[in-house]
This record gives structure tokens, C-alpha cells and sequence, in this order.
């Protein structure tokens, strides 16, 4: 560690050499390791990153346009540190290294050994490393995209006038290409002839298959059409009839709603404008909307619902007179991350990522993926309410079956209505599928052994009239069908939780503060007041005595029990700054602005010797 230190609006701070890069292996690099002196001379960006996480995801996007930018001064390295147990699996990441197009190198890091060492807090977060080999900069979350290539593009200047920088070969080596079909495919939908429309997600199409599960009938779409699709749907007649249009298609990665005409084979945006929602909204036309990564759709009440993953919600298209008359709404959630039940409109979501309505239509059922959760939309007198069945948070997980409030689930991704009124929960991680039976409060397991199920739909045996399911295999690249057992198999396993380290803190008065120094040619537009927010919360509630709740600012005195040994706090933070003269500081009126955020759910524990501080970077310089 050096002893000089680098000027900050908010703080010195010492100037740090990066740890070295350990973990189990490496991936995209042609079997090679790679360690720091590898990179010496060129700017470097770690990626702290978990493949279940869409914030990550979002990340990645963000970063393909910087790696093409600068191809032979940077070098982008992703460090895999899992949140679930599944995610551990070497060949799970590997899978999930192709599924989302990762063209840098990977770091495996089951054991958070690097996480560790660059005390990251939460995913997805960045460090940049300088072509000298220290870290110059953290920042948590997303949409930091414009702000970190005005920082590449600083420290390939400074270097280069230094002669430090010795741009050279990147260390990415490309995998060998795969030869399936169907390519992780993420949802399906049954029609009345026996045949299925699939999403074919890393296709970047939509595929009708015959009911046999392999032969074709039509594809639609392809990369530049669809971007990642994964809920499909038919749509009802009245949408038929008014617009024409016979599928929609939750287009998650093209952050919008598309429906495909089949009599012409043509696609069309129902809603989204193509760029990702970065604020919060309640809606409006439906074109002029931006979307978050849409996941999954069902019909509520003449309303098509939307799992809108990206920020942590559910949202409605109501469909108009013409393709460009609908609008969109919110019908649940704040965008904080977590599991709160109640009025829809103060529940908290965490990634929804599957749907399916009642047959009665007064509820939706909801796979909430990153609590491990089984959750439902349930239409009342009062209004529109959320209820969860299976799942206690973000970080507990397992594979157990037993009373719904005791069982656990792994990352589940689908939800399905059976014909006797249970549901069947597309297991993912657990490579299972569970049953929730509502009238005994039961969770009982119907199969395993799957790979990475992601949907499930129910079908009628033609020979023998028996209901059975039609899984959607996305890591096995299939459809397969599974019978559904007159008594389901009992599962006792472990139960889990995210391996993070706690952080200490003392009970009694704790000052949180999240700093946050904006991009070059940015600055805090206070104009109209304090553009940040600071929004926290713990559990369990009685963790936090004082100093919860939603302000603005980003620093907060707040107050921890005493008698609580250990326990999490859910700290979401807003900064948005906006382009400015760099020199007087000033804002122009019509100036882009651009919003940062990030959810942390911080593991502690009380240690009354502990630092009565707790910093957290958003972005830090």
C-alpha cells in the first residue's frame, strides 16, 4: 500500500495497489490464468458480477459498447462471485458465460476469495485499475456507462503521456461455438393444435415447434428483431381482432413488448421505447414508454401483466384501437429490492421472472426469483394485493419441502397453474420442479434432475387423457415432458444462505454515508433541490431503531439495536447528475441528466468495538 493519496470532493483516500486475482479457474481465456502483471499497461475494469442478478446483466450491456471502444488499451475482467448455491457449479457458469454473450474473460470465484479482497459489498459492482496497477475507482450498481468511459478514456490519456501505457493483446479467447437448435430457451405456450411457440432466447427468435418438441414449424425474428426474448403469449381474441396481432413477446434485453402477426410473420412494438427505464414512473402511452427488462407476461382483467424484472416490479399494457393507442402502467412495486407484502403499490419485488393467471382470474401467480420466492397478485374489494406463500428473503434458499413457511426454493423462474388448482414452481436452480398445493399449505417436489427449468406448461396425454407437464430445459437447450405423480416426492434438504462476509458494527448511533463523485463534465444539479436519495430499512424491523425510511440525502445517522445479534440492512440509493460546464459548474437548462442507483442488502453483525461508520460507494474516485 502506498502512502500517497488522490484528492476526492468527499475524502482523501490512500492510494490502493489491487489485490490479486485468485479463484478456482478462468474462463474465455483458452485455458491460461491470468494475474495483474499480465495487465500492467493497460486500464483495467473488474466486473463483480452474479449470473442471477439483472442489474448485472444490465451491467454487461453497458460494458460492450466500452470494450469495443478502446479494444487494445482496456481490458474488461469479470470476477463470477455466486449468490446461490447452483451458482457455484463450474458448469453453470460456463453455461451462463455463453447464455449472456461474455466476450472477456471470467474469473471463478466460488469462494468470494477476490470479492474479498476488493471488499466489494454488493453486485454488481466495478473497480478500475490504472495501467500502473492501482485502483483509481469503485462504483456499485448500474448505468454508470458514460461516467466510466470518460474515466478509461482519462487514464488512457494521462498514461499515455506518462509512457505507462503499453496497449497489447487482449486475453480474451472465444470459446468454441455450440451447435443446438434451440439456444436457452426461457419460456413457452401451448396452442390448441398440440403445438408449442418457444422462446429461443439466445437465438434472439421466437420458434413454433410441433408437438413432438423438435420439428419446426415457423421462426420469427432473429438478433436485431428480438434482443433476448423470453415470456410468450397468445393473445386473446379482442387483441386479435383489433390489431392483429397473435403473440406477444416479453423482449427483455430490447427492454420492450413486441407482438408477432402470424398470417405475415411480421413483428411489431406494443410498447418500450427500446431504452432502459432509469427513474421511477407510473406509466403513460405506451410508445413513449421505457421499459426494464421485461420477463414474463399474463392476462389480469382485460390487462396484459408484466414482470418487470429490471426494476424490481409489475406493470400492465392495456392494449388500445391501434398497435400505437395502448398505455402502460404500474401495478406493483416501488423498485426497492426485497420481500414486503400488502397493497401492490407499496410491496417490494425482487427480479419477478415468471407469471401465470388463476384460472378464476382473481389472482397471478409469481415466480420473485432473487428472494427464492412463490408470490401472488390477488384482486380484493380494497384493491390489488400481494401475498407470498414460499420464501422468508433475499438471501435464504434451499431445496425443502414441508409446510409452505418452512420450505425452500432456489431462484425459481416459472409458475405454473395446474388443473387441480396447485402450482408448480419452475425450480430453477434446484433443477426441480415443486408443487404449492393452496388448500393444505403443502410444498411437495414433483421432479428433478432437470436442467435449469425455466416455465412449464400443462398438456393432456393424447392416449391417455392424463395431465402432464412440458418443461422448458434451458440449460439442456430442450422441451421435455415430465408425468405429474398421484403422490409428489418429499424433499428434506439443507437450507442455504448467501456466504457474504457480515460487516461489524456497533449498536447505538452509526453514521451512513454513500459517496458519490459524479463523471467528468458532470455535476450535481441542485436547482430544484438535493437530486439524491437515501432509503433504508433492516432485518429484522427491529434492527434499526432510528433512521429508516426514504429521504433525500446520502449520508444518515441511524441507530442499531442492541439486542439483536445480527440481522441485514436494506440501503437503496439515488444520485442523478447532469451535464455541465466542468469549469464554472454550471448546469444548462436543457442539459442530459443521467440517474445512478443501487440496492445493497448489507449482512452485519453487533460488535460494540466496531467503527460506528458504515461507507458505501456508488461511485468513488
Amino acid at each position: 500500500m502506498s502512502t500517497d493519496t488522490t484528492a476526492s470532493p468527499l475524502r482523501a483516500r490512500v492510494k490502493v495497489r489491487a489485490p490479486e486475482l485468485v479463484g478456482r479457474g478462468w474462463l474465455n481465456t483458452g485455458g491460461r490464468s491470468i494475474n495483474l502483471a499480465d495487465l500492467r499497461g493497460r486500464v483495467t475494469v473488474i466486473d463483480f458480477w452474479t449470473f442471477c442478478c439483472v442489474n448485472c446483466l444490465h451491467v454487461l450491456d453497458e460494458l460492450r459498447p466500452l470494450e469495443a471502444q478502446y479494444p487494445d488499451a482496456l481490458t474488461i475482467i469479470g470476477v463470477h462471485s455466486p449468490k446461490f448455491e447452483h451458482e457455484a457449479d463450474p458448469v453453470a457458469l460456463a453455461a451462463a458465460v455463453e447464455r449472456y454473450a461474455v466476450h472477456h474473460p471470467v474469473l471463478d470465484d466460488p469462494e468470494l476469495v477476490t470479492w474479498r479482497a476488493y471488499t466489494a459489498r454488493a453486485w454488481p459492482t466495478l473497480v478500475v485499475i490504472d495501467p500502473e496497477g492501482f485502483v483509481v475507482a469503485s462504483m456499485s450498481g448500474e448505468g454508470h456507462g458514460p461516467g466510466l468511459a470518460s474515466l478509461v478514456g482519462e487514464l488512457i490519456e494521462e498514461h499515455a503521456a506518462k509512457g505507462t501505457l503499453q496497449p497489447g493483446d487482449d486475453p480474451y479467447v472465444p470459446p468454441a461455438a455450440a451447435d443446438t437448435a434451440l439456444r436457452f430457451p426461457g419460456k413457452a405456450v401451448p396452442l390448441a393444435d398440440g403445438s408449442f411457440i418457444v422462446s429461443d432466447t439466445a437465438n434472439h427468435e421466437v420458434v413454433h415447434l410441433e408437438a413432438d418438441l423438435e420439428t419446426e414449424r415457423a421462426r420469427w425474428g432473429g438478433r436485431g428483431v428480438f434482443n433476448e426474448p423470453q415470456g410468450v403469449l397468445l393473445a386473446p381474441d379482442h387483441v386479435v381482432e383489433a390489431l392483429g396481432i397473435d403473440v406477444l413477446v416479453a423482449d427483455s434485453v430490447s427492454h420492450q413488448l413486441k407482438g408477432i402477426r402470424r398470417s405475415d410473420g411480421s413483428v411489431h412494438v406494443l410498447a418500450g421505447t427500446g431504452q432502459q427505464l432509469r427513474e421511477r414512473t407510473g406509466g403513460g402511452p405506451a410508445l413513449e414508454q421505457a421499459l426494464s427488462t421485461p420477463w414474463d407476461l399474463a392476462w389480469l382483467d382485460g390487462r396484459l401483466v408484466i414482470a418487470m424484472a429490471g426494476t424490481h416490479q409489475l406493470w400492465a399494457w392495456t392494449p388500445g384501437a391501434t398497435l400505437a393507442d395502448g398505455t402502460v402502467e404500474v401495478l406493483g412495486g416501488t423498485t426497492n429490492e426485497g420481500l414486503r407484502d400488502g397493497p401492490a403499490l407499496e410491496a417490494w419485488f425482487a427480479q419477478p421472472s415468471g407469471l401465470a393467471a388463476s384460472t378464476d382470474g382473481t389472482r397471478i401467480w409469481i415466480a420473485d426469483s432473487e428472494t427464492s420466492a412463490l408470490r401472488s397478485l390477488v384482486v380484493t374489494p380494497a384493491g390489488l394485493e400481494v401475498e407470498t406463500h414460499i420464501g422468508t428473503g433475499l438471501f435464504d434458499f434451499g431445496h425443502r419441502d414441508g409446510d409452505a413457511d418452512q420450505a425452500l426454493l432456489q431462484h425459481p423462474l416459472g409458475v405454473t397453474e395446474l388443473p387441480d388448482g396447485s402450482v408448480a414452481v419452475s425450480d430453477t436452480y434446484n433443477g426441480a420442479i415443486r408443487r404449492f398445493d393452496p388448500a393444505s399449505g403443502q410444498v411437495t417436489t414433483l421432479a428433478q434432475g432437470l436442467a435449469e427449468p425455466s416455465d412449464a406448461v400443462v398438456e393432456l396425454d393424447p392416449e391417455t387423457g392424463e395431465s402432464r407437464l412440458v418443461v422448458v430445459e434451458s440449460a439442456a437447450h430442450r422441451l421435455t415432458r415430465v408425468p405429474l405423480p398421484d403422490d409428489a416426492q418429499r424433499v428434506d434438504g439443507p437450507a442455504h444462505r448467501t456466504q457474504r462476509p457480515p460487516t461489524p458494527l456497533p449498536s447505538g448511533p452509526i453514521r451512513l454515508e454513500v459517496t458519490f463523485v459524479p463523471p467528468t463534465g458532470q455535476k450535481l444539479d441542485d436547482r430544484w433541490g438535493d437530486p439524491t436519495m437515501l432509503d433504508v430499512s433492516a432485518s429484522p424491523e427491529g434492527l434499526l431503531l432510528d433512521g429508516g425510511g426514504r429521504s433525500r440525502g446520502l449520508t444518515r445517522t441511524i441507530t442499531l439495536a442492541s439486542g439483536i445479534p445480527e440481522g441485514t440492512l436494506h440501503i437503496s440509493v439515488q444520485a442523478a447528475s447532469c451535464d455541465g460546464d466542468p469549469v464554472r459548474g454550471a448546469v444548462p437548462e436543457h442539459a442530459a441528466c443521467h440517474l445512478f442507483q443501487q440496492d445493497w442488502g448489507i449482512p452485519v453483525t453487533i460488535d460494540e468495538s466496531a467503527d460506528a461508520t458504515l461507507t458505501l460507494d456508488l461511485r468513488g474516485v
